[in-house]
C-alpha cells in the first residue's frame, strides 16, 4: 500500500506544490508583514513549480488515490489553462488600484488565490462523484471569500452573499443527485456507474431526475441558465482581478468536471459507432438534448440581457454567460471533435476575455469608472490600448482574423458534421446579436466626444502595455496559425473516457 500511495503522489505532484504554495504564502504574510512583494511573488513562484511539474504528465493515462482522481491528457489540457490564468491574475493583482490601496493587507488573497486554484484543478482531473463535490466546494468557498474581498466597496458584501446563498443552493441540489446516483449504482466512482448503468438495470425517469439535479451544480459552476443569477452580481461586486479569473479558470474547472461526468458515467461503450471518435449514449437516456436546450437558453438570455447593460463588468459578465452557451453546443455533438473544439474555445477565450478585463481594469485604474458612457473619447487618449480593447471585442464576437473566430469556426464544423444545423444557426444568430453590445462600446471610445468636465490622462506603464501586448498577440496569432492549437487539443481528448 505504501508503494502505491508513493507511486500516486508522484502523479499528485502539481496539487501538492499549490497545497505546500499555500502554506509557504500563509507564513510569509506572518512573517514578512511590512512588505507587499514577497507574498505574491512566493504565489507566482508556486504557480510556476506547479507548472513544471505538471508539463511531464502529458500523455500520461492513470488513476490516483483509488480511482478518485483522473491523470490523463485532458485534464492536463484545463489545468494548464487554470495554472496560466492564475499566473495572469498575480499579474493584474499587482497593477490593480482597488486591490492595493492604502493599509490593505493582500497575505490571505493571495492565500486564498493559491486554493482557489488548486480546488479549479481537482475539479478537471475528479472521476469519483465524492471528490467532484469537494473540489466544487473548496473552490466555491474560496471564491466566496474572494468576491467579498473589497469590504469598503458598497456592493462587494451583496454580491459575496448573493454567492454564497446561490452557490449553496446550486451543490444542495448536486449533492442530492449524486446520493440518488449512488442509491441507484452503489458506488461513486463514475467508471464503477457506467458499467451497472450500462448493464440496463436503471428508471429513466429517476436517472433523468439524478442527472438533472447534478446538472446543477456544474451549471452554476460554468454559469449556464438557469443557474446564472449570481453571475452579474458577483462580476459586478468582486474585485476585477477575481471577476477575471473566475470568468475563465473557475469555467474550465467547472467543464472540465462537467464534460467527464457526462462522457463517463451517461456513455454506451458497447455500441460501436461507425466514425471513429463518435460515442453513443445510454439507451433511454439521451441527456444530450437537455444540454442542447440549457446551451440554447443560455447563449440567448446571455447575449439578449447584455443589450441593456451599462456597466462594463456586468455586460461582460453576460457576456460570459453566452460564451459558456457556446462551449455546451461542443458537447451536445458526442465525438471527439466537439471536445476538441471546446479546448480550442478555452484557449483562446483565456487570451481574449482576460485582455478585455485588464484593460477595463487599467482604465478604471485612472477614471474610476466601469461605465459605459464614461469610455467616450478615450480612443484617442490611449490609442495602442484602446485598440488592443477593440481587437479582444472583436475576438469575443468571433470576427475574423482574431482567435475567437478560429475557437467558434470548430465548434460550429462539429455540429454540422454532428448534425445540429438547427443549434449552428441559434448559435450564428446570437454571435450577431453579441456584434451589437460590443459596437457599443467601439462607438463611445471612437465616434463620441467626452461629457466629462474634469480631466483625467490614460497614461499606462510599459509594463501594463506589455502584459497588454501578451494577451493580445496571441488573440492575432491563433486567428491565423492555429494548427499546433488544434493538434494539441485533439491529441488532449484522444484516449479520454478510458478507465
Amino acid at each position: 500500500m505504501s508503494d502505491q500511495i508513493l507511486k500516486d503522489l508522484q502523479l499528485f505532484q502539481p496539487e501538492t506544490t499549490l497545497t505546500i504554495a499555500l502554506l509557504l504564502a500563509i507564513l510569509a504574510d506572518l512573517i514578512f508583514r511590512r512588505s507587499k512583494r514577497v507574498v505574491p511573488f512566493l504565489t507566482m513562484a508556486g504557480f510556476v513549480a506547479a507548472f513544471v511539474v505538471l508539463l511531464p504528465q502529458f500523455g500520461v493515462n492513470a488513476s490516483v488515490f483509488g480511482n478518485m482522481i483522473a491523470v490523463d491528457s485532458f485534464a492536463f489540457f484545463f489545468k494548464l489553462i487554470i495554472l496560466l490564468s492564475a499566473v495572469l491574475i498575480v499579474v493584474f493583482s499587482l497593477s490593480s488600484v482597488e486591490l492595493n490601496s492604502p493599509g490593505r493587507r493582500l497575505g490571505e488573497y493571495y492565500a486564498l488565490l493559491i486554493a482557489l486554484t488548486l480546488g479549479m484543478m481537482l475539479m478537471a482531473g475528479a472521476s469519483n462523484l465524492l471528490m467532484m463535490y469537494l473540489a466544487l466546494e473548496l473552490s466555491s468557498i474560496t471564491s466566496y471569500i474572494l468576491t467579498g474581498y473589497t469590504r469598503e466597496a458598497q456592493d462587494s458584501s451583496e454580491s459575496s452573499l448573493k454567492y454564497v446563498i446561490y452557490g449553496a443552493f446550486s451543490s444542495g441540489l448536486m449533492l442530492y443527485g449524486i446520493s440518488i446516483i449512488y442509491g441507484m449504482t452503489g458506488s461513486l466512482d463514475i467508471y464503477t456507474i457506467n458499467k451497472v448503468l450500462a448493464a440496463g438495470n436503471f428508471n429513466s425517469l429517476v436517472l433523468l431526475i439524478a442527472g438533472t439535479l447534478a446538472l446543477a451544480g456544474f451549471g452554476y459552476k460554468i454559469s449556464a441558465v438557469p443557474f446564472h443569477f449570481w453571475t452579474p452580481d458577483v462580476y459586478e461586486g468582486a474585485p476585477i482581478t477575481i471577476t477575471a479569473f473566475l470568468s475563465v479558470a473557475s469555467k474550465a474547472g467547472g467543464f472540465a468536471m462537467m464534460i467527464r461526468f457526462f462522457k463517463v458515467t451517461f456513455i454506451d461503450t458497447s455500441v460501436v459507432t461507425l466514425d471513429v471518435g463518435k460515442w453513443a449514449s445510454l439507451q433511454g437516456f439521451e441527456w444530450y438534448h437537455l444540454v442542447a436546450a440549457l446551451s440554447v437558453l443560455t447563449m440567448t438570455l446571455g447575449n439578449l440581457v447584455a443589450l441593456w447593460q451599462h456597466n462594463l463588468k456586468r455586460l461582460l459578465a453576460y457576456s460570459s454567460i453566452a460564451h459558456a452557451g457556446y462551449m455546451l453546443m461542443g458537447v451536445v455533438v458526442l465525438s471527439n471533435e466537439g471536445l476538441a473544439a471546446i479546448l480550442v474555445y478555452f484557449v483562446v477565450y483565456l487570451f481574449m476575455n482576460l485582455g478585455a478585463f485588464y484593460i477595463v481594469m487599467l482604465i478604471a485604474n485612472k477614471t474610476g469608472s466601469e461605465d459605459i458612457e464614461d469610455y467616450k473619447g478615450i480612443g484617442q487618449k490611449a490609442p495602442f490600448v484602446t485598440v488592443a480593447f477593440a481587437i479582444f471585442l472583436v475576438s469575443l464576437t468571433g470576427l475574423p482574423p482574431t482567435a475567437g473566430f478560429i475557437g467558434k469556426l470548430y465548434l460550429f464544423s462539429a455540429l454540422l458534421d454532428g448534425g445540429w444545423i438547427w443549434l449552428a444557426v441559434v448559435g450564428a444568430m446570437n454571435s450577431v446579436i453579441s456584434l451589437y453590445y460590443y459596437v457599443k462600446i467601439f462607438r463611445n471610445m471612437y465616434l463620441r466626444s467626452s461629457d466629462r468636465t474634469e480631466k483625467f490622462v490614460l497614461d499606462f506603464s510599459y509594463p501594463q502595455k506589455l502584459v497588454v501586448f501578451v494577451l493580445l498577440f496571441p488573440t492575432l496569432l491563433f486567428g491565423l496559425y492555429f494548427t499546433p492549437l488544434v493538434q494539441f487539443a485533439q491529441a488532449s481528448i484522444k484516449i479520454f473516457g478510458t478507465p
